[in-house]
């Protein structure tokens, strides 16, 4: 029953995520909503893992691994963010009129 839990979880965080991309022109917000994907996807992955019958330790090395790879990703992009909005005044991105 906790693995179902963990894996709708985990399903409900991509959703969730998904639509703030999405629906988010921030810049900032769509970074967060990227990082939810990315968690969601994480705990659902442990979960899969979990529902075998041995303990496999390569599902948790991957899932740390993962983890990193996000927290240096999401360091960059926000140290872009922050360069854009320097430059530009703004953490928007034009749209297709050029309009911010």
């Amino acid at each position: 029953m906790s693995l179902t839990l963990f894996a709708l979880t985990g399903a409900a965080l991509v959703g969730l995520g998904v639509y703030g991309l999405l629906a988010r022109p921030h810049m900032l917000r769509r970074i967060i909503a990227f990082n939810l994907i990315g968690s969601g996807l994480f705990l659902f992955f442990g979960a899969a893992a979990a529902r075998g019958t041995g303990l496999d330790p390569i599902p948790q090395a991957l899932i740390i691994t993962g983890i990193v790879v996000a927290l240096s990703a999401s360091a960059l992009a926000v140290g872009l963010v922050v360069a854009l909005a320097r430059s530009s005044g703004t953490a928007y991105l034009p749209d297709e009129e050029g309009r911010l």
